[in-house]
């Protein structure tokens, strides 16, 4: 039985679901050195994930290389999907994400979502991967919605499946998905296993931080029931 006020229940991806940091700072070194630019330290690409690409690469660049970012941009996809093609950089899931994603998947209470600064052909290769084509309601990503922290890919994702503010969450490893979050007016659950620390979570507005899957689990399970 369908429940009469089902719940919105948002994924990033990058830092949340999957583990990609390493093809991201990879494919980043690839795509300055290619340019003849400096290669962005790790620490500072693995900050600027989430981001929608071209605005993450202008954080990366000095004042007066910023002309440069859209060319970036495009070298940045070619050389992804190279590296994807390579198979010589993982993208593991976090332990738990496939089991809570599936069981959430099977609740007539719940509308899953994505919301992430990745593109699209990347989204669908996962969801495709995992058996997940009809798993989510919802795919926001940077190729059809403002980067995060605009509140955009919330909206679209509530607009999209009918789910009111109240009634939805969203989860996620950076200070960008606590600030949409709070901004579209839906909770925030933050997660201590990404790219942004827990202090940084807290600041943002995570209205709670978790620090593995089984704790996620438990949260849901409690605001959902």
């Amino acid at each position: 039985m369908t429940a009469t006020h089902p719940h919105l229940v948002v994924f990033d991806c990058d830092g949340t679901l999957v583990d990609g940091q390493h093809r991201v700072i990879a494919t980043m070194k690839r795509t300055f050195a290619e340019h003849g630019l400096q290669e962005p330290g790790d620490r500072a690409t693995r900050r600027v994930i989430g981001l929608s690409l071209k605005i993450a690469i202008t954080e990366l660049l000095e004042d007066d290389e910023r002309h440069h970012a859209g060319a970036l941009t495009e070298t940045f996809k070619r050389c992804f999907h190279e590296l994807v093609a390579e198979e010589t950089i993982d993208e593991p899931f976090y332990d738990g994400a496939r089991d809570l994603v599936n069981a959430l998947a099977q609740r007539d209470d719940v509308r899953l979502a994505i919301a992430t600064g990745k593109g699209r052909r990347s989204v669908d290769q996962m969801l495709e991967r995992e058996g997940w084509i009809n798993a989510f309601h919802s795919i926001q990503t940077a190729d059809n919605a403002p980067s995060k922290p605009n509140p955009g890919m919330i909206l679209n994702a509530l607009s999209d499946t009918g789910i009111g503010p109240e009634n939805a969450i969203m989860i996620g490893d950076t200070t960008y998905d606590m600030q949409m979050a709070r901004a579209a007016d839906i909770r925030a659950f933050g997660v201590a296993w990404g790219y942004h620390d827990v202090k940084s979570l807290a600041r943002a507005g995570a209205h709670m931080i978790l620090d593995d899957y089984p704790a996620l689990a438990t949260a849901l399970r409690s605001h959902l029931a």
